[in-house]
């Protein structure tokens, strides 16, 4: 299964995003994270250079990036600092990679009147930036801009690889970050700690057969509790 099941609270909308609120613009940065302050994800590729790929993903104490039951309203920090963190980063250049779920709850909200009202800046950036749904059920992807792949995952992913377009971002998704780390396909990790125990819950490396060895790269510890871990694959 390309994504997993992700669950908010809130006013309702359609799709499978029954339940989202305005929690979903700051406690989900994945959602906002367009890297522009680091020149490596956000400037253009050059020609003899592969596209990077980059995945983005809030995770407890103890490594998952939902409960047991799909929930992450944990991850919700609403404070200055990291609204501004948010704000600026939805200003660079990507192209989001989504699974399934993912897509559906993200194609349910950015593009709602309240969307646009509670985050604006962050709203125009996902509804206009280009987007990608790996999913071998969906039928068609209505949101701006999307494009519905149905066929190998990694594959196409390999091929996007040796276009020369902006930068792939993986936000939020589970399920195809460990395929694509397990094919060795991912350039980055940013993965933001929250301060919380969740005990029990879903982990984005779920189904990883081999281990991946990392190496830091760069970290930021905001006020909120939060700490920006970034690493690549190691040599």
């Amino acid at each position: 299964m390309l994504g997993r099941n992700l669950r908010f609270a809130g006013p309702k909308f359609s799709g499978i995003a029954h339940n989202i609120a305005d929690p979903l613009a700051n406690m989900f940065p994945l959602a906002a994270f367009i890297p522009s302050g680091n020149p490596d994800i956000s400037a253009s590729p050059k020609p003899d250079i592969m596209t990077k790929l980059i995945v983005f993903n809030q995770v407890s104490l103890d490594g998952f990036i939902a409960d047991a039951k799909g929930d992450m309203a944990w991850a919700h920090r609403d404070d200055a600092e990291w609204k501004a963190f948010s704000s600026e980063n939805a200003m660079g250049e990507a192209m989001l990679l989504f699974g399934r779920v993912t897509y559906q709850m993200m194609a349910s909200f950015w593009p709602t009147p309240y969307a646009l009202q509670i985050s604006a800046e962050v709203a125009k950036r996902m509804n206009s930036l280009p987007k990608v749904v790996f999913s071998r059920t969906l039928e068609t992807a209505s949101w701006n801009n999307t494009k519905l792949v149905n066929s190998d995952l990694a594959g196409e992913v390999r091929k996007m690889k040796k276009d020369t377009g902006p930068q792939m971002v993986v936000m939020g998704s589970g399920s195809i970050v460990s395929q694509l780390a397990q094919e060795g396909l991912v350039d980055e990790f940013q993965i933001v700690v929250n301060p919380i125990v969740l005990g029990n819950g879903k982990s984005m490396f779920a189904g990883i057969k081999e281990r991946l060895k990392l190496k830091p790269t760069r970290t930021r510890a905001f006020a909120n509790g939060n700490i920006l871990l970034c690493y690549e694959p190691a040599a």
